[in-house]
């Protein structure tokens, strides 16, 4: 996608988003998807703005 993070969080600009690509167990994966899924039908919120905001709980906890 893009060769660096952009400023933009609007998240019905994915074209100024950059792709994170992680490796887990399956069954991780799996729990991933599910609890994403719920957030958005539960929120109404985009799976992007949802993707942000765990980035950034992480970030935040780790204290990146």
């Amino acid at each position: 996608m893009n060769d660096g993070p952009e400023q933009d969080t609007d998240p019905s600009s994915a074209s100024q988003w950059c792709e994170l690509k992680l490796l887990v167990p399956p069954h991780l994966y799996r729990s991933w998807q599910r609890c994403s899924w719920l957030l958005v039908h539960e929120t109404g919120r985009s799976r992007l703005a949802i993707m942000q905001e765990m980035v950034e709980d992480f970030l935040h906890k780790h204290g990146c």
